[in-house]
């Protein structure tokens, strides 16, 4: 029996401890996706308990403690602090083979040094001892960043947004971590929300121009792109369904958007047609920009009606959608392949069975413009987890080049989630050993290396283009 979470978790060969202590182990971090707060990194925010840097805004620990019946108040509710910690103590124990476990331990031995087992025996010297070290100065939220070895991270931002925390974290010499804003205009593509109008306003306000018609949405649009380009921005996202494509003119999307502005109803064709619009004018400025776009997909969102009216979005009652569509995903980046504006795209499915696919349609549309053009993003949300991680690797093994993937990303509100890096690297390793130990590949040390460290670090710095 091997020891709980010992040096070589998960490391099941000498090839695997090599690749991961030797090489992964030693790679900074580059975040090209998460959802920290800027305001709270450049506040450098401290933290008062565990509770408020572990459970606050983590959904994924939100669904484990309601599967185990924990009532609300323990979850988002008003209870004490230390109160929802133990009930999260308690829930975690019976978690087992749940990567959320895994997680939760990584970070505990590497931030407060503690190689026990958190349950309900343990939580009360657990809750001491954490909240012992955030105590100390090196805790607050940059201080976390600088001792997880990042280097850069992209928030997601709203167009809307005035970015003034980025431009504040860039003017402090101090920090040395970049901190770029990523571009996340789903509001402005969801036009079948009933909040729609309203952000076309908030829209005009930022761009500081009258919006009536679709011509007047994209030179909005483009203004606030040129804003987020001077702030560094590079790296574009967009939460979609599926990628519809149902070929749309412009005539046809102004009046689709009139009708949406005047709060109208539309039809199920109609919200198609904008979409795609709008998805294919992203798509051909993101080529002329350099930036690269990245379409998470398979999400069906808000689900328990009645607590979503509670809590709002982000809040754990998500689920995947089975079967999006993927000749339309297809379709979409043909349409802006044909016309040579197709940029550099990360996709990612919620559904695991989407994988194949995904590989057989970047397939289709690599070119010399970028190594590794089109990437299937790492296992994403409910795949972020060891059988996840190495179906979507091997998928990308078995269909395209896994030594050009560009890796793993937090995707994260928690300042102490850099361990999931580790996390997937250890698990990366193990996977290309294997192939190793299986003789299906050679043994060279200095190939391999390079090939772990690229995955981990190098391949996304490149891909992106990050000045680091």
């Amino acid at each position: 029996m091997k020891n709980f979470m010992d040096k070589d978790f998960i490391l099941e060969s000498e090839t695997a401890k090599i690749l991961f202590h030797n090489y992964a182990d030693k790679m900074p971090i580059v975040d090209y996706h998460c959802h920290l707060s800027p305001k709270e990194i450049w506040e450098d925010r401290r933290f008062n308990n565990i509770t408020e840097v572990w459970l606050g805004g983590d959904h994924y620990k939100w669904r484990l403690m309601r599967a185990n019946g924990v009532d609300e108040r323990f979850i988002t509710g008003d209870a004490p602090a230390k109160e929802k910690f133990f009930k999260f103590a308690e829930t975690l124990e019976k978690c087992i083979g749940n990567p959320v476990h895994q997680w939760s331990h990584l970070e505990l031995r590497r931030y407060f040094g503690y190689a026990g087992a958190l349950n309900s025996k343990t939580a009360e010297e657990v809750w001491n001892l954490c909240n012992q070290q955030l105590a100390l100065p090196e805790f607050s939220a940059r201080g976390i960043m600088e001792m997880s070895n990042v280097k850069l991270v992209c928030t997601t931002d709203d167009p809307v947004d005035s970015l003034e925390y980025h431009e504040k974290i860039k003017a402090d010499e101090s920090f040395k971590i970049k901190v770029l804003p990523a571009w996340r205009p789903d509001k402005i593509v969801n036009i079948e929300k009933p909040e729609f109008a309203d952000y076309v306003n908030k829209l005009a306000e930022a761009a500081d121009t009258e919006i009536v018609c679709i011509k007047c949405v994209k030179r909005a649009l483009k203004a606030r792109m040129d804003f987020f380009a001077g702030h560094g921005c590079n790296v574009a996202d967009h939460g979609i369904e599926y990628a519809p494509y149902e070929p749309c003119s412009e005539e046809e999307a102004s009046g689709i958007f009139k009708k949406a502005y005047a709060k109208e109803e539309l039809t199920a064709k109609e919200i198609a047609q904008y979409k795609t619009y709008m998805l294919r004018f992203f798509g051909e400025e993101y080529s002329a920009r350099g930036w690269a776009m990245q379409l998470h997909y398979g999400c069906k969102r808000n689900n328990n009606g009645f607590m979503y009216k509670q809590l709002g979005p982000d809040t754990g009652y998500d689920c995947i959608l089975n079967g999006a569509p993927g000749p339309q995903l297809a379709d979409f980046l043909d349409s802006l392949a044909t016309e040579n504006k197709l940029p550099r795209t990360i996709i990612y499915s919620l559904d695991p069975n989407d994988n194949a696919v995904i590989e057989t349609i970047m397939g289709c549309f690599q070119n010399s413009d970028a190594i590794g053009k089109l990437q299937h993003g790492s296992a994403w949300w409910f795949n972020d987890h060891r059988d996840g991680m190495e179906a979507q690797m091997k998928s990308l093994a078995n269909e395209g080049v896994l030594g050009n993937f560009i890796g793993m990303l937090t995707d994260s509100r928690s300042f102490l989630s850099y361990p999931r890096h580790e996390y997937f690297r250890r698990i990366m390793c193990n996977l290309i050993a294997g192939f190793v130990e299986k003789g299906e590949y050679p043994w060279d040390e200095e190939v391999l290396g390079r090939m772990v460290q690229d995955i981990s670090y190098n391949n996304a710095v490149r891909y992106f283009g990050f000045d680091i």
